[in-house]
């Protein structure tokens, strides 16, 4: 049987329908992969680059660079097209090499990734071939299955099925699907569409080319070849794949020997690893002593060399100091002279001094005297500072416990730009008055302790402001807050910026200083707690990480209120407390609304906390200094908040009323006062009652669009300032103030006049007495230094002996360690040399068993291979003895032929005679005549049949025959053959003689008459003719059925 011929022109065996594998099983199973992705029988899959063609037949009609820019080749080239045809899709490209890129390696270095297709317009109708180009330069490090899509082309024609990419040329490299097969309709539109599976689709390029004669008449079915009539037999799909079963079985059994020679020899190559792995440990040992005998020398060199650098340095410091003593001695001996002369003068003037003794007792009488009058001052000025204490606490409680200061900001870029215009009059702000236009012309005036304009900065609100601070240090509670609307500068008041610090810092740095300078008479301790009111819970802003604790207000048995838990952070200095503060502020609450972007949602409250003990009389007092930052006080319906902005609000409205209650109840010296109606007035009850110092900052804005909220804050500020606290009220009289601070300036003054008298005596004594005893007692150090100099000499001269004997001593050691050293380096480049020896006999070793069992593969595949070619040659020798099997019994069967058309022909001429004579005689009816000759005919037939019957067993056995039977069945059939054939017409010619000569009974009396009848036979000679023509043709069409028969067995 011929192989087959399919459409690409390639030959295929019926038994291995996949061509047998030249070069590795790898490029089987590259061409099984690149099978099982191709749906078009017609198309191919390449691993290389785009590559110019020297078929001059191949018109090329147009390439789109994919994800590319057009590009023109020079010289009559190709013309590479812009990425103007897709639809859908980005653009991908990369700066790496493609290896194996063809003439043109540019176009895979650019892609269109994602759902995208491709539509060509304008096409005349025809037949196309369409090429696609592919490269993975995405996914360049795998793995496979990433991206897998299927190509389809006109819709309804699957090109590509599963593509992966990666899987096929890996990553950086070509694929080129070429010779797709489209047919252009009258809409002249060619339609290429990516679908996705795994991933997006890629694709790199597309060339359309005309469709050459060639490929169009190619045929898409696979036909077998008959080697005996040379027809072409369709084979179909079914059939197909058994025979690429049988071929796939076939090689899989191969594969199988294969892998397990492969086994045998991996188990002897991982031995030989296993015994080379022992070896590479041993020499890793060995180069690990050897790195640690080198870490060790080393170790050791750079000691000697640090050693030797700290010696360098003694002596160096020795030489500097040796010319540094040599300086000082010759300075202090000249000294030494000058001294000398000064001591003579001096011992002169002590004899004069002794003349004067008894003036100098009546001096020490006074000064003694003056001492005792200082004591009583030291005493006296203790005294007046407690009572300056308690004179400045009463003054502060005479100007109002609660003060209310008024600030102003200044207009913003956006208001300016909006057109609005300021409704504040500051014409009497020194004064502290200050006027707000209401409506029209009319205008409200309104009166507090400070109001600053918004040219006062934040140096001048503290200044004010400090005052109050120092109370703190004195024991009492203060609390200074700031209170209006959202965006009016509360928050820029207490807290500031960097650049320009707020109340908060600056209140702390005053602390730390004033507490510096009574350092002598007080020591403080000073912490810092940073806490918020949000939607009425209590929030912990130094706290690290989310607590879940509720923080709740407690009263301590002293009767101060404090929150359990809370962080206090100790501070010791000014540096500190920036950080701690922008702790506090980072974790704040601030939400945006219609007045403010950044608008603060709760109350911030900075509580410091002060410790102090006078160091006099060991008196211990605990004061706490409330800073608060309050949230904005403006009505609902002007933020216009909603959701959770809306429940903030409420709760901080409810808040400042609640603080409104409170103030409201102190200045009507209520009996109750509603402390515990909010968090925050429960947590300023220690600072709002009793004998503690209060301020208030109002902020307002000078708009006209802000002028009900600026009022309201106004009148909030004007209630809050009516508020009197403690047993002193504003409204007293200040005469004794007046005396009291006389008084007190008069002590000062007289304790300044004897503090210098007594400091004037001191200075005098102190300078005879230092005249006399001075001198003698520098005399005395500059001998006692001139002693510790000349020792120090004397120990740097030993030390320095030393060192060079320390010197010695480790050049010595050097030696001796570099002398080990070269010893151990010697041993190492011998045991170097013997590794370096062992791994090379035994690589060779390795190399040599390596080569024997390639060579043992090789003669294995040597022998696979003849086998191979023997067993083809059995098999071509079996066809031939088959076809000479075949053409032997067909010369058979023509001699039978020719024999029985003789034998034929002898019987139509016995018939013809017997006929003719039966016609002389008319001894018999007509209608016997035409029995006659209907029925001989007929009868001869099947005995040709029968004939045609044994000639067909006969080639049934011939192929029996080759299926394994030996030449004695041959024979046998050959006899068989014969004999039926003597026996068919034995009895066929009895038959005939047996009804002629009952036809012919009744005339055998007249057998003389034989000459009569002849012009009877001359007449009917015709008709015997067409009769034997008529079986002639029977004869042939029996053999054409016989031969068709043939055919189809096979």
């Amino acid at each position: 049987m011929d192989p087959i011929q399919s459409n690409d022109g390639v030959q295929k065996y019926p038994q291995t329908l996949i061509s047998e594998p030249k070069d590795s099983l790898m490029q089987d199973a590259n061409e099984s992969l690149f099978d099982s992705m191709v749906c078009d029988s017609t198309s191919r899959l390449i691993p290389t680059g785009f590559t110019r063609s020297d078929n001059a037949d191949e018109e090329c009609l147009m390439f789109v660079n994919a994800g590319g820019d057009a590009f023109s080749e020079a010289a009559g080239g190709i013309t590479f097209l812009g990425d103007t045809y897709f639809d859908g899709g980005n653009i991908m490209r990369t700066n790496e090499q493609i290896v194996e890129g063809g003439d043109y390696p540019f176009i895979y270095q650019s892609a269109r990734l994602g759902s995208f297709c491709y539509r060509f317009d304008n096409l005349p109708p025809g037949d196309y071939v369409v090429d696609l180009h592919f490269a993975e330069i995405i996914n360049t490090n795998g793995p496979k299955g990433m991206r897998v899509f299927n190509v389809y082309i006109q819709d309804e024609k699957q090109v590509l099925s599963e593509l992966d990419i990666y899987a096929v040329v890996g990553a950086n490299k070509p694929l080129q699907l070429v010779d797709s097969r489209v047919s252009v309709k009258d809409d002249g539109l060619i339609l290429i569409r990516f679908e996705s599976i795994t991933g997006s689709p890629v694709v790199s390029g597309i060339c359309i080319r005309r469709a050459t004669k060639a490929l169009v008449s190619q045929v898409t079915s696979d036909y077998i070849k008959c080697s005996y009539c040379t027809a072409q037999i369709e084979i179909p799909s079914s059939q197909m794949k058994v025979m690429q079963a049988k071929s796939t079985a076939k090689y899989e059994n191969k594969i199988k020997e294969l892998t397990m020679q492969c086994e045998l020899k991996a188990k002897e190559c991982y031995e030989a690893w296993m015994s080379l792995t022992a070896t590479n440990e041993q020499l890793e040992a060995v180069q690990m002593e050897l790195d640690k005998v080198t870490f060790k020398s080393l170790t050791t060199d750079q000691t000697v060399e640090k050693q030797a650098e700290s010696l360098r340095n003694i002596s160096n410091r020795y030489e500097l100091d040796r010319k540094k003593w040599t300086e000082a001695i010759n300075s202090l001996q000249e000294k030494i002279k000058l001294m000398k002369s000064d001591y003579s003068k001096l011992s002169f003037e002590a004899h004069e001094c002794v003349d004067s003794i008894p003036e100098l007792n009546n001096m020490v009488f006074a000064v003694q005297e003056l001492v005792k009058q200082c004591e009583d001052l030291k005493v006296k000025y203790n005294e007046e500072m407690t009572k300056r204490k308690k004179l400045f606490n009463e003054v502060q409680e005479a100007k109002g416990n609660i003060r209310v200061f008024c600030r102003c900001r200044p207009l913003h870029k956006a208001e300016i730009s909006a057109g609005c215009n300021t409704v504040v009059d500051f014409d009497a702000a020194k004064d502290g008055c200050l006027g707000v236009l209401t409506s029209g012309s009319t205008k409200k005036s309104f009166r507090f302790d400070r109001v600053y304009t918004p040219k006062d900065d934040q140096v001048d609100v503290f200044a004010d402001a400090s005052s109050m601070v120092i109370s703190v240090l004195d024991g009492y509670n203060v609390c200074i807050f700031a209170y209006g609307q959202t965006g009016t500068g509360k928050t820029f008041t207490m807290e500031g910026t960097e650049q320009n610090r707020g109340v908060n810092y600056r209140t702390l740095e005053h602390l730390f200083k004033i507490s510096k300078e009574r350092s002598e008479t007080f020591s403080y301790d000073i912490s810092v707690s940073v806490l918020e009111v949000y939607n009425e819970q209590i929030r912990d802003l130094l706290a690290t990480g989310q607590t879940s604790k509720r923080l709740e207000i407690k009263q301590a048995f002293e009767g101060f209120h404090h929150v359990p838990g809370v962080v206090e952070a100790k501070i010791d200095n000014i540096n500190e407390v920036w950080n701690v503060l922008q702790t506090g502020i980072n974790a704040r609450a601030v939400g945006s609304n219609n007045l403010n972007e950044h608008s603060s949602r709760s109350h911030c409250m900075l509580c410091i906390t002060v410790k102090a003990k006078n160091l006099l009389n060991g008196e211990c007092t605990k004061s706490k200094l409330w800073l608060v930052d309050l949230a904005g006080s403006e009505r609902l319906d002007k933020t216009k908040a909603d959701g959770e902005r809306l429940k903030e609000a409420q709760n901080i409205n409810r808040s400042l009323s609640a603080l409104g209650d409170v103030i409201s109840a102190l200045a009507a010296k209520s009996s109750h006062i509603p402390y515990r109606n909010s968090k925050l007035t429960h947590l300023l009850q220690d600072s709002l009652g009793g004998d503690s110092k209060t301020l208030m900052f109002v902020q307002i804005s000078p708009s006209d669009q802000d002028v009900g909220e600026t009022l309201s804050s106004l009148n909030f500020a004007t209630r809050v300032r009516g508020v009197e606290l403690g047993p002193v009220k504003k409204q007293i009289d200040t005469s004794e103030l007046q005396k009291m601070k006389a008084m007190l300036e008069k002590a000062r003054s007289e304790c300044r006049i004897k503090d210098e008298s007594m400091r004037k005596l001191e200075e005098n004594l102190q300078s005879m007495e230092s005249k006399a005893k001075g001198k003698d007692q520098i005399y005395r150090n500059l001998q006692e230094k001139i002693k510790e100099l000349e020792g120090q000499i004397e120990l740097k001269k030993a030390m320095q002996n030393e060192s060079e004997k320390q010197i010695s001593q480790l050049s010595d050691k050097l030696r001796g360690k570099e002398e080990t050293c070269s010893t151990l380096q010697q041993k190492v480049k011998e045991l170097e040399k013997k590794m370096k020896e062992q791994l090379q006999s035994e690589s060779a070793s390795f190399q040599q068993k390596v080569w024997d069992l390639e060579k043992k593969l090789k003669d294995q595949m040597q022998a696979s291979e003849s086998e191979s070619a023997i067993l083809k040659d059995k098999i071509k020798e079996l066809e031939r003895n088959l076809k000479e099997q075949e053409q032997s019994s067909m010369s058979l069967l023509r001699q039978q032929m020719k024999e029985l058309e003789n034998r034929y022909r002898e019987r139509e001429q016995q018939w013809q005679q017997t006929h003719c004579f039966v016609d002389a005689v008319k001894a018999t009816p007509e209608v016997g005549k035409s029995c006659m000759s209907e029925e001989c005919p007929s009868e001869i037939e099947a005995g040709i049949l029968r004939c045609s019957n044994s000639v067909n067993r006969q080639i049934s056995q011939g192929s029996s025959l080759f299926k394994g039977n030996d030449s004695t069945h041959q024979i046998r059939s050959k006899r068989e053959f014969r004999s039926n054939d003597e026996n068919n017409f034995v009895m066929s010619s009895s038959l005939h003689d047996r009804k002629v000569t009952r036809k012919s009974d009744p005339p055998k009396i007249v057998r003389g008459g034989r000459p009569t009848p002849r012009p009877v036979i001359a007449n009917q000679a015709p008709v015997s003719h067409k009769r034997a023509s008529t079986s002639r043709d029977q004869v042939q069409g029996i053999r054409e059925r016989d031969s068709k028969k043939k055919i189809w067995s096979r």
